[in-house]
């Protein structure tokens, strides 16, 4: 968030790899994703989505309803 603030930015797309080759999202993905879209809220900045990658497939938590 700290590096948002500095560069003025308006909205954030997160992303992480899964190296496993399974992008479905853990328990723990599903936690820091809420907490980094609280933390992204209280500063007024808009999070447009949270991307899961492997080598050839990606999750979106925004297609499937989590954000």
């Amino acid at each position: 968030m700290e590096a948002a603030l500095y560069r003025g930015a308006a909205a954030l797309v997160f992303a992480h790899n899964h190296p496993n080759g399974d992008v479905r999202p853990s328990v723990q993905d599903k936690v820091i994703t809420k907490a980094l879209i609280l933390a992204a809220m209280t500063l007024n900045i808009e999070v447009i989505d949270h991307l899961i990658v492997c080598s050839d497939k990606v999750f979106s938590f925004r297609n499937e309803g989590l954000l």
